[in-house]
């Protein structure tokens, strides 16, 4: 990643000496927030009476490195159907009480943690009782940068910057098959028969009922996002161009149709609307909007101030996330330009967001941070539903039938979880 995009965290631990029992735990620490340097206070906890610490525990609890990864971004192609006032935005956002157990012990993480029920640090990979936690499908070794599961096919597709596409049988969970695609995965969607991936330098589409596979060739540079829309398949590309093929029936071969220019740096996510708009988000700050029509730029949004990472739309909104710690809620004034109409803020870098509908039929957003969380909102008005953690960065998240949604982390690893109750079928 250039421009100043790389997010490397490091956090050091404290002392590794005997302790002080006069000497206090540092309160900014516990909070994740300690600035001080040399802190007078620990940054470890103290360990109970009577228990030995080891040079190996203490070096496990002080180790707080999160590795760097570069852009894979999703491409959320439809979000379930929202009729809100435009005037709710955020109405309680405002009101949640950040708590000190909103932290995964990582001596639970190791499989080694004294404290048992009674540790302040949470023994699980998620917060919040409206859904839960089913399965981990384990096999990638590098980030997981798309999900996809093609209608009808029973198959649940996974593809990694480890440059190999996973497919997993949906009934049992099993990876029933293995593809070395030579290149890094920045992107894949599914429509009808066509498996579309986005690697360097081309596109390759994959028909899954009679295997038969092309390259689209024309891309410069890594595909990082893909849409369909008005029978055009859009690729966003390194070099700040956005590619359109056409598929031709006759020839079972898919013709370059377009090559739309505007943006200067990499295109990282595209979105469809229902309102014949092609929405794209750029490494340049700005988003592009579209008209499928005649495919002209007619507005620029440059209301972030870092990578517009992701693009959602619900109704007549258009949301979009960055790197500069927000999400922003667009609406179409009078005249048809979109403006803002509500930002909200959070602590660190924003990934990804996908919306889907809970077991009430109630909106919600997924947005993926960048402190390897991923956080469940209610819409309109942002109140917090509960929170998804990994070892890593979420950088893909999908919806499937039946109240489930699936995650893919840096780690490689792909979890899958659930509403309790099957939702109400949300509008596409």
């Amino acid at each position: 990643m250039n421009g100043g995009n790389k997010r490397v965290y490091h956090r050091l631990g404290g002392p590794t000496g005997p302790s002080d029992p006069k000497q206090k735990v540092c309160f900014h620490w516990r909070a994740g927030r300690c600035n001080r340097f040399p802190c007078p206070f620990l940054h470890r906890e103290l360990p109970p009476p009577g228990h030995v610490t080891t040079s190996t525990t203490t070096a496990t609890s002080n180790k707080r490195v999160a590795d760097e990864s570069g852009f894979a971004g999703p491409s959320h192609r439809r979000g379930p159907g929202f009729n809100g006032n435009g005037n709710s935005w955020g109405r309680f956002g405002g009101s949640r009480a950040v708590t000190k157990t909103e932290k995964v012990c990582n001596f639970w993480v190791q499989g080694n943690c004294s404290y048992g029920d009674k540790c302040r640090y949470l023994h699980c990979w998620s917060m919040g009782d409206s859904f839960s936690f089913l399965t981990q499908l384990d096999g990638h070794q590098k980030l997981v940068s798309a999900i996809d599961l093609p209608s009808g096919s029973g198959k649940l597709y996974t593809a990694s910057q480890d440059e190999t596409l996973r497919i997993w049988d949906c009934a049992s969970g099993q990876c029933t098959g293995v593809f070395n695609l030579g290149g890094e995965v920045g992107c894949m969607i599914s429509e009808g028969p066509w498996l579309l991936v986005g690697m360097p330098n081309l596109v390759k589409a994959w028909n899954i009922q009679d295997n038969a596979d092309q390259s689209l060739t024309g891309p410069v540079g890594q595909v990082y996002s893909l849409v369909v829309g008005n029978d055009l398949l859009f690729a966003g590309t390194q070099d700040g161009s956005i590619l359109a093929w056409r598929y031709n029936a006759t020839t079972s071969c898919f013709d370059p149709a377009a090559s739309l220019k505007g943006h200067t740096r990499a295109v990282v996510s595209l979105y469809v609307g229902t309102n014949s708009r092609l929405y794209s988000g750029s490494m340049d700050n700005s988003i592009k909007v579209w008209s499928l029509d005649n495919l002209q730029c007619i507005q620029t949004l440059t209301e972030h101030t870092s990578v517009v990472m992701s693009l959602i739309c619900w109704d007549q909104f258009l949301l979009s996330c960055s790197l500069d710690n927000t999400i922003k809620v667009w609406v179409a004034t009078e005249g048809g330009n979109l403006e803002v109409t509500y930002t909200h803020q959070e602590e660190h870098g924003v990934l990804a967001l996908c919306g889907m509908h809970d077991a009430e039929a109630k909106p919600v957003l997924l947005c993926s941070c960048n402190d390897n969380s991923l956080r469940l909102y209610d819409l309109p008005s942002f109140a917090e539903r509960g929170k998804i953690f990994a070892k890593e960065e979420i950088r893909s998240i999908q919806i499937g039938p039946g109240g489930l949604f699936f995650t893919g982390d840096g780690t490689g690893q792909v979890k899958v979880w659930k509403w309790n109750t099957v939702p109400t079928a949300a509008s596409s």
